[in-house]
């Protein structure tokens, strides 16, 4: 899918210039997120699966952004949609616990790959990824943190832009990132080389080291696969 050059277009309720082309692919898709970003099944870790950790690691469409230490003996590798409900579950309700725990004390690593369900996470991503290298897990964070406010809301775009105003991000960059067609194809190639490749069919879903966990997994069962590993 193609984007559409940025217009200069107003549309009804935006109040200022709008990105046509991302707004219309957005409201297309809006009516039907609820549903769909809720429906995937909050799964238990219980049927795990693996894969081996020199692909999980090969170089993608995107360069990862790595939380922790480069060298720690473990790696979580996390396939997130940012209109996925569980996915802001949770990093609302687990991240800071596992990131506090593991990530920041450098025995973990901590990797967040994109994985869009629709056009409306693949722009909460592209938006993530123009606020620098620096700062793009902390706008992720911010969006999940916000999710009812912009996910699953007749004007989207609109909510979008004036959340990432909040975080420093300007209208000008917010529109030449949500025209940028050379990120938007990576950010959705990001999807399809991770379905292709590990068969990943669900948000959140996480590697642990090579081990697949699928669903909302709370602390305690990060802690039964991680545990083993740092003894």
């Amino acid at each position: 899918m193609k984007l559409v050059r940025l217009a200069a277009a107003t549309t009804r309720g935006f109040g200022r210039v709008a990105p046509a082309g991302l707004l219309a692919l957005a409201l297309a898709t809006t009516a039907a997120l609820a549903d769909d970003a809720k429906a995937t099944p909050d799964v238990a870790p219980a049927a795990a699966a693996t894969a081996p950790i020199d692909q999980l690691m090969a170089p993608g469409p995107l360069p990862d952004i790595v939380e922790g230490s480069p060298s720690a003996a473990v790696t979580i590798i996390e396939y997130a949609s940012m209109t996925c409900s569980h996915c802001a579950a949770f990093h609302r309700e687990t991240w800071p616990g596992l990131k506090a725990k593991y990530v920041d004390s450098g025995k973990v690593k901590f990797i967040l790959r994109e994985f869009p369900l629709d056009p409306l996470a693949a722009a909460g991503f592209m938006l993530a990824r123009c606020a620098g290298p620096d700062k793009r897990d902390a706008m992720i964070d911010r969006l999940f943190a916000q999710q009812d406010d912009w996910a699953f809301v007749d004007q989207p775009v609109e909510r979008l832009l004036a959340l990432v105003e909040k975080a420093g991000m300007s209208q000008k960059d917010f529109e030449a990132c949500l025209s940028d067609q050379k990120l938007y194809d990576a950010v959705n190639q990001s999807r399809e080389q991770a379905t292709e490749r590990f068969a990943i069919d669900s948000t959140p879903t996480f590697f642990v080291n090579g081990r697949k966990l699928s669903g909302g997994t709370a602390i305690s069962e990060f802690d039964q696969v991680l545990e083993p590993l740092l003894k």
